[in-house]
């Protein structure tokens, strides 16, 4: 079975996730309508402006979609301000999310773009090689409630990624890296959906 990805292509690194997928031999594509959701396997929700993305999947109706296709079970990565998108509960939000998963995310944590960083990041289930995080105005998860699990902290103890089934998601940007074993363990959830 030939695996097909969705990336919400309405603003932000998309280009980046596609590149990263395609590299793992799985056809992706670019979504920004709710027909271009019909045989996606998965969809990632890229990195970008959490605000302008709820705006544009507002104005091309791509909500209740998004909503009503991962409740029934289609795999859903979002990193960064996809990862925003995903969480019940966002601090300093006042942007429509998908309310998806039971995460509370504060947005802009690290400060500004000045403030972006790079760290290896150890991240258990990829193995034991740190995985090279980078953190562009990055959101940090405050909380995981069940059935949420964390997946990586920082050194200082901060949450970083976290999986609830078939929805997984980062602070951080995996596309921006050579490394594609973020990517590679979506694919894997897809795989087993």
């Amino acid at each position: 079975m030939t695996l097909k990805i969705g990336v919400l292509a309405s603003q932000g690194a998309f280009a980046e996730h596609i590149a990263s997928i395609t590299k793992l031999d799985t056809k992706a594509v670019e979504i920004r309508l709710p027909a271009e959701l019909d045989g996606v396997d998965g969809l990632i929700i890229p990195g970008g402006e959490s605000t302008t993305i709820s705006l544009l999947m507002n104005s091309y109706d791509l909500f209740s979609k998004i909503s009503s296709l991962v409740k029934a079970g289609l795999p859903l990565f979002g990193t960064c301000a996809g990862m925003i998108m995903m969480a019940k509960n966002v601090i300093g939000n006042h942007s429509e999310t998908l309310g998806l998963m039971d995460i509370t995310v504060k947005r802009n944590a690290f400060g500004r773009q000045v403030d972006s960083f790079e760290t290896d990041l150890d991240f258990p289930v990829l193995g034991k090689k740190p995985f090279p995080a980078v953190f562009i105005r990055a959101p940090l998860i405050v909380s995981c409630a069940s059935p949420a699990e964390v997946l990586a902290k920082l050194k200082d103890g901060t949450i970083v990624a976290a999986r609830q089934g078939h929805l997984l998601a980062t602070s951080f940007h995996p596309e921006l890296t050579g490394d594609l074993r973020v990517h590679r363990y979506f694919l894997d959830i897809v795989k087993r959906k």
